[in-house]
């Protein structure tokens, strides 16, 4: 393969791991995010616990999975995001190992203030994550303020409270909005009684909130200052993000999209699946409604990429300096083998994943959280 098609995949796969992510850990931080709402007792906070209890820890290796492709195939988006987000994604860490200390630690005192402190811990810290993940993308359409010198040396002008801003806490609030919606889909195939009719009213919310962000920030992006590359860049040419010229153009995240039609495929399927979701909760159809919600998850996330693209993070202070996939990856010869290794392994996590679900199929009630007492959260 050349290097422009390597290139080309590995943008690829870092979409679909990021998606699967976002789709399976998803559900896992939307059910954690409602749990105060959805369940008012410890029976049903239990209920709610044990329908992801056996797959949230395994879901989230696609979050491991998002990472190391970024460290292999993209080395410098990973250094740059990892150096210059550092307190962000510290945060995110921390709400990442509260979740396991959550999960084991509540069940183990009968003693109603120490469960209800862990609960709010676990629901607060799925809040604060889904937050900053959408966050984290809205700052990516603004740039982010770093820059390079002539030996590839990286600085970073900002910190925590830089990323607070309207733009991406729009997309942070569209991001929890999607999650909610996600996790409550799961909810009505996993719960059944009060807690299922709470979970359909937190999707049809979550739904309408998702729909109204996503019309606002299209608007918004069609208005904001865009990165376009000057010229031609080299698809084949070196890994070195200094080597091109990038400018501001207002609207210019959108140009994809003018220019290629079938790209708008990617945010009709988000309201697709958002409406797919809401009608199907209302028909008490949970499996469509779970479907539609994952429909809507990974569309949003292909149409942010594909805004973007060819560009991984944008420089807000220098545009130039903006890391493309043709001049942020790591050599040929790396992600070839990395792509033999994922045609590999992929399928055997997929297949491993779907077994697991038929395995785990069917409800969480009160009467089997009680007969399995000293066995569940």
């Amino acid at each position: 393969m050349d290097y422009e098609t390597l290139r080309l995949i590995w943008w690829l796969f870092l979409t679909v791991l990021l998606t699967g992510f976002a789709v399976m850990d998803g559900f896992d931080l939307g059910v954690a995010a409602q749990l105060l709402y959805v369940a008012r007792d410890d029976q049903e906070r239990r209920v709610t616990l044990n329908s992801i209890g056996p797959v949230w820890d395994g879901n989230q290796v696609w979050f491991i999975l998002g990472g190391g492709a970024a460290f292999a195939a993209f080395p410098m988006l990973y250094a740059v995001a990892f150096s210059g987000f550092y307190a962000a994604m510290f945060l995110v860490l921390l709400t990442f190992i509260v979740r396991p200390v959550g999960f084991d630690f509540r069940s183990k005192l009968n003693a109603t203030a120490w469960r209800h402190t862990w609960d709010r811990l676990l629901s607060g810290a799925a809040i604060v994550a889904a937050l900053l993940f959408g966050v984290a993308v809205g700052n990516l359409f603004l740039g982010v303020p770093f820059s390079f010198d002539s030996e590839l040396r990286m600085s970073y002008a900002g910190g925590l409270l830089d990323l607070i801003k309207p733009f991406p806490l729009l997309c942070g609030v569209a991001s929890l909005a999607m999650l909610l919606m996600h996790g409550a889909a799961y909810l009505g195939i996993k719960t059944e009684g009060e807690v299922a009719d709470r979970a359909r009213r937190v999707l049809l919310a979550g739904s309408a909130v998702l729909v109204v962000a996503l019309i606002v920030g299209g608007f918004w992006v069609s208005r904001m200052d865009g990165y376009v590359i000057q010229g031609t860049l080299d698809p084949n040419g070196p890994s070195n993000p200094l080597l091109k010229s990038v400018v501001q153009v207002p609207g210019a995240w959108l140009a994809n999209y003018n220019a290629h039609g079938w790209m708008i495929l990617a945010p009709v399927l988000a309201y697709l699946g958002a409406f797919i979701a809401a009608g199907s909760a209302v028909a008490r159809n949970e499996v469509t409604a779970f479907l539609g919600s994952a429909l809507a998850v990974a569309a949003t996330i292909f149409t942010a990429g594909l805004a973007l693209f060819p560009f991984l993070l944008p420089s807000s202070l220098n545009p130039s300096h903006s890391l493309t996939i043709w001049d942020a990856s790591s050599s040929q010869h790396t992600l070839f083998i990395m792509v033999v290794a994922v045609a590999m392994f992929l399928p055997v996590v997929i297949l491993y994943t779907s077994w697991v679900f038929r395995v785990l199929r069917g409800k969480v009630t009160t009467a089997y959280v009680g007969h399995n007492d000293h066995n569940l959260y």
